[in-house]
């Protein structure tokens, strides 16, 4: 069946920003549908609210809108493009339910749009529990198959749950319809619990339904990659096992591919029962996840839940075999069957052809507790993780321990240091699943455990937890090796996936030493191909794994080697911003005659995808590995050089290792590197540039801190030397705090590293600079101004572009400062520079000589593509010859935009509804200098207030325009306040406040009612407190500025209590007195609605046309509030 005529156009929806449960592997399967359906002459329309991805680069589409995915944005955009089909199964499960939405309010069928990838029958039988467990019962009746669903009951309401637990009994797993990433779901062993649960299930289910499942914590968990076409061909694509038994999200489990502990009888039942499903579930043009739970002992099987359409698993499947799951759904949405497509590896079977692997593949999660101080890092249905890593072996162990390795965690890796520990506290720690269990399970064995006693504990089955033994009887072997290790010793270690440096661990040396040792004994890596087909037919795409095999399979090339280090799993501070700008190395590198070839170790990424550079490795960032893929290309042809400017801090800590070991790094050099990152020869170059910054100091225990803090007055910020993403900072206002500040981090990595003092610039304006510099020449990139106030981190604060508030001579001292730095740090690429504006004051925060998160969002908002423009710089190329290519701008750049430029807001997105303390209670969302976002939007408009408002829509949802706003802020934040707030009012807001709060609006015209404090109780006469509003849903807006040190009782418990409850009630919750400002000049906009749509394309075309008329030095006119 030939591509269907009928269709010219397509609008593919995508998933929104990075969230936990629905990260960038939908951006990866996005950019492979949008490029797929316009390789087939369609027109495509693409909506997307987030900035950092490929997907949304203008060139992937013929319209491109940064736009919030809601119904209503959506259909603002079906009905000014008018395609003929809407393609949701992609953009997970966001695109899914606004599709869905769009359906049942008739609006697909009033513009005429067809729903292609799957209908809405198949994507409600699929995604509504009741009718999925008809489903399983049916092709279990009328096939004779062993699969049958848990017994459950459906919940509309919290009386319902009660009743239904009566009859199904304690423990339940409760599961909400039509979420993601476990959202609402977990496990309830008493009625509070279920109360608790089922009630945050209710709030996340867009039906208000809830499953309610007999427990099968400690079963066996598989899933199922199938794909069918419209001809009823059937593939399936890979079998995943989860390490971790049911209990623990998928999402959070370790994975492993293909199945490793299914018996042949056991895998040809699942393989019969997921195509019964996916026929009677009628997904008939694309594909599907399907997952099973199996009794450890009798063999029970349980079909657990399915997703009609692309999702995590399907990125990981993807990587994992080789067979581009996203491309080929896009095209059997469009008329194609399997056997009509062709494997883009092989390029001789078709994609009818089953995937065969002969090799092993391990995904771990990585996770960031440590952002969350008090949340419960017990792992649960509730997915936590914010990134993964996959690695590829010979056998499992190999796999397991390159992945392990793969996170860049200390502590990840299984390590023998020291004494095991007692191995009954050990197996203890182990039964609880949390994100260092693995370690544990690793300890207890090697202190003794015995294997039959874990699994006890665990549920992990007895075949994984040998593989972990054997791992410790190699470890123990090479230990105890009397003299030298010979050859075979180290082969035997390597192929089970040792590491250099746990080599280097257990003998007592150097990893220098092991790995002089290793090269002079002739031991190194081979590299082998990812081909689909188990080496049945010869790949054509170089896709390539580590092995201690005998024959390498890297092709030799003719075309000079440009390797470009990427960024690694996901993680809060290093996202997928960085692989954008390595994605884009790699086409613009391609185009200007290199070979590109691409280094990293995750499965979500679009770097990752075997057709976006000449060649990938898909091997961890470690010196060792990277060292030995440089190597490897060495070999194969002649090596340009490395980039480690793109990829975020990981390689750029790899930079000065790698130059040592004589590999040619392009761009700015390590010792530049060096320059911007140690304080005493940064300030040597703020110095010489005659450029300032905040006063400082470093202090090793707390007398010193004092007498720096005495010296410079404060308020000071206070932060560990040594640290990513904010880790550990904090504003300090007085001696106690500063004190108690001291005592908590002196106990750990203080003591080996001082801390580092700053002066904090108290109502100033951080400012955030990209720059490109060429060695002569510096570009502009984009001024961004932050909305909130310095102290909070850049990767959490909303900012806007052009800046809303500075002015011309503001943006030239700007200019001249980054020059001046760019020039005396010897940048030669890329660079970020963050500054205050404080009392007309310009001071030098910090400069990262590096891609910075925000290069996506700076290339959206100035239709300019910075990160293709570094690579060639990088290169050698000038400014000026990219000018005249028309890479970069004829005349001016991004800090002298159009005067009627679009404004864009970047928003970012905190995780704080996935995290709980142990007694359930939720983490303070209170901003701070710790990064804790784990993605961003953009919104962008004519005005700042309308793109500030589709910012937060996009983040949160929609502002609110009427109701009632409660405002509690701190005394130094209530000058601030009172026009915002008085504004509210004037809009219709019914303005309650605390007392102290109420009087200051008082008595400046403003009428607040005063509630109650959670700290003082109920009224006498039942008024109840400021919580149980929020809790019970009668409060629309919440205002609260956190005061007093963290930990503090009073006003500073008062404020987290009310901060907690707003996002238990999903309430918007804005905490600094800046961030109010631009809500109320948003709701001013939705009030008036002033919110329409603009592709990125026509943005671009009005800028493009208005370049003649640019500010005189790059400021945007304030917009008046």
């Amino acid at each position: 069946m030939p591509r269907r005529e009928d269709l010219k156009s397509v609008l593919v929806i995508g998933s929104g920003p990075i969230v936990i449960g629905q990260a960038c592997e939908f951006d990866y399967s996005g950019t492979q549908a949008c490029r797929v359906l316009r390789d087939e002459g369609l027109r495509v329309t693409l909506v997307n609210s987030n900035p950092a991805t490929i997907m949304t680069d203008p060139e992937f589409a013929d319209a491109t809108y940064v736009e919030p995915i809601t119904p209503e944005v959506v259909e603002k955009i079906i009905a000014k493009e008018r395609p003929d089909a809407l393609l949701p199964t992609l953009g997970g499960q966001t695109a899914l339910n606004t599709a869905i939405a769009l359906f049942e309010a008739g609006v697909l069928e009033r513009y005429g749009v067809e729903l292609i990838g799957a209908d809405v029958d198949a994507i409600q039988a699929g995604e509504n529990r009741e009718r999925f467990k008809g489903v399983v019962a049916k092709v279990a009746r009328e096939q004779g198959l062993n699969a049958e669903s848990a017994r459950s009951a459906v919940c509309h309401t919290m009386d319902e749950c009660v009743a239904a637990a009566g009859d199904l009994g304690y423990p339940l797993v409760v599961r909400p319809s039509f979420t993601m990433g476990g959202a609402g779901s977990g496990f309830a062993h008493d009625e509070d619990g279920l109360r608790r649960i089922a009630g945050a299930g209710l709030d996340a289910s867009p039906t208000s339904e809830v499953l309610l499942e007999e427990s099968i914590l400690g079963w066996k968990e598989y899933e199922l990659e199938v794909m069918r076409d419209r001809a009823d061909n059937v593939v399936i694509v890979c079998s995943i096992e989860n390490l971790d038994p049911m209990g623990v999200h998928t999402g959070d489990s370790i994975t492993v591919a293909p199945a490793m502990t299914l018996t042949d009888r056991e895998y040809q039942n699942m393989r019969d029962v997921a195509i019964a499903v996916i026929r009677e579930v009628g997904v008939d043009t694309g594909g599907c996840n399907i997952q099973f739970a199996v009794h450890p002992a009798t063999g029970r099987m349980i079909v657990i839940e399915m997703n009609p359409r692309v999702s995590r698993s399907s990125a990981l499947a993807s990587k994992a075999t080789g067979f581009p799951i996203a491309k080929i759904a896009a095209k059997l949405a469009i008329g194609y069957t399997l056997d009509e497509i062709s494997n883009d590896i092989t390029k001789e079977t078709p994609a009818s052809f089953e995937p065969t692997l002969d090799y092993v593949v391990v995904k771990v999660p990585r996770f960031a507790f440590e952002k969350f101080p008090g949340a419960d890092s017990t792992l649960t249905t509730h997915m936590k993780s914010v990134g993964e890593a996959m690695a590829i072996g010979r056998c499992f162990t190999e796999a397991l321990q390159k992945a392990l390795r793969s996170l860049e965690q200390k502590g990840s890796s299984f390590s023998w240091t020291g004494e095991p520990g007692d191995a009954e506290e050990l197996v203890q720690r182990a039964s609880r699943p949390h994100d260092g269990r693995l370690g544990d399970v690793q300890r207890a064995l090697w202190a003794g455990a015995t294997v039959q006693r874990l699994y006890e504990a665990t549920g992990i089955d007895p075949w994984f937890l040998d593989q972990i033994a054997a791992v410790n009887e190699i470890a123990e072997e090479v230990r105890t090796a009397d003299d030298a290790l010979t050859r075979d010793k180290l082969v035997h270690a390597k192929r089970h996936g040792f590491s250099d440096a746990q080599i280097a661990g257990l003998r007592g040396i150097s990893e220098d030493v092991v790995r002089e040792l290793r090269h002079a004994l002739g031991v190194r890596p081979v590299y082998l191909t990812v081909d689909t087909c188990a080496a049945e037919f010869e790949a054509q795409t170089p896709y390539l794994y580590s092995a201690y095999d005998e024959e390498t399979e890297v092709p030799p090339g003719a075309k000079p080697k440009v390797l470009i280090l990427g960024s690694g799993p996901n993680r809060i501070g290093q996202g997928v911003e960085f692989d954008y700008s390595c994605v884009h190395a790699s086409f613009t590198l391609a185009e200007a005659g290199y070979e590109t070839v691409m280094v990293n170790c995750n499965p979500e990424t679009v770097s990752t995808d075997y057709d976006t550079s000449d060649r990938l490795y898909f091997e961890p960032l470690t010196l060792e590995d990277v060292l030995e893929v440089v190597h490897a290309e060495q070999q194969s042809g002649t090596v340009a050089g490395v980039i480690v400017q793109l990829g975020g801090q990981t390689p750029l800590g790899l930079a000065q290792k790698l130059k040592d070991a004589g590999v040619p790094i392009v761009g700015t050099s390590p010792e530049s590197i060096h320059l911007a990152e140690e304080r005493g020869a940064f300030g040597r170059v703020l110095h010489r540039a005659g450029l300032l910054a905040p006063k400082h100091g470093t202090a090793a225990s707390y007398e010193e801190a004092l007498e720096i803090a005495t010296e410079i007055g404060y308020p000071v910020l206070v932060r560990p030397s040594y640290v990513l993403g904010g880790r550990g900072m904090e504003i300090v206002y007085d001696d106690a705090t500063l004190e108690s500040y001291m005592a908590l981090h002196a106990q750990g990595h203080l003591l080996e590293h001082p801390v580092l003092i700053d002066r904090f610039l108290d109502e100033a304006i951080e400012i955030d600079v990209d720059a490109l510099y060429d060695g002569e020449e510096l570009y502009l990139g984009g001024v961004m101004e932050h909305i909130e106030e310095a102290g909070i981190h850049s990767g959490d604060s909303a900012c806007a572009l052009p800046p809303i508030t500075l002015g011309h001579e503001d943006v030239r001292r700007i200019r001249e400062s980054t020059e001046a730095l760019a020039e005396g740090i010897g940048v030669l690429g890329l660079m970020n520079v963050q500054y205050a504006l404080s009392a007309g004051v310009l001071y030098v925060l910090e400069a990262n000589p590096r891609a910075s998160r925000t290069v996506p969002f700076v290339s959206k908002a100035t239709a300019v593509p910075l990160a293709k423009a570094a690579a060639r710089v990088m290169m050698g190329a000038k400014i000026a010859e990219l000018r005249a290519e028309g890479l970069l701008p004829e005349t001016g750049d991004g800090g002298s935009l159009p005067l009627d430029a679009p404004i864009a807001v970047k928003e970012a997105v905190l995780p704080f509804d996935r995290f709980r303390n142990a007694e359930g209670q939720g983490v303070d969302i209170v901003l701070s200098p710790e990064m804790r976002s784990t993605g961003e939007v953009m919104g962008i408009d004519e005005v700042f207030g309308t793109a500030y408002a589709k910012s937060q829509q996009a983040a949160y949802g929609s502002l609110p325009t009427k109701g009632r706003a409660f405002v509690s802020v701190a005394n130094r934040d209530k000058r601030h306040m009172i026009f915002p707030v008085k504004r509210l009012a004037d809009l219709g807001f019914e303005i309650l406040a605390t007392a102290g709060t109420a009087e200051v609006l008082r008595r400046n015209g403003v009428r607040a009612k005063i509630v109650r404090k959670q700290s003082e109780g109920p009224g006498s006469d039942g008024e109840p407190t400021i919580v149980r509003r929020v809790l019970d849903g009668e409060v629309d807006l919440i205002v609260n500025t956190p005061f007093g040190s963290p930990g503090q009782s009073g006003p500073r418990l008062d404020g987290y209590e009310i901060r907690t409850a707003a996002v238990l009630r999903g309430v918007p919750c804005v905490t600094t007195v800046q961030g109010l400002a631009a809500a109320v000049q948003g709701i001013e906009a939705i009030a008036g609605n002033l919110v329409g749509v603009r592709s990125l394309q026509e943005h671009a075309e009005r800028m493009r046309g208005a370049h003649g008329r640019t500010a005189p030095s790059g400021g945007a006119e304030a917009v008046p509030g």
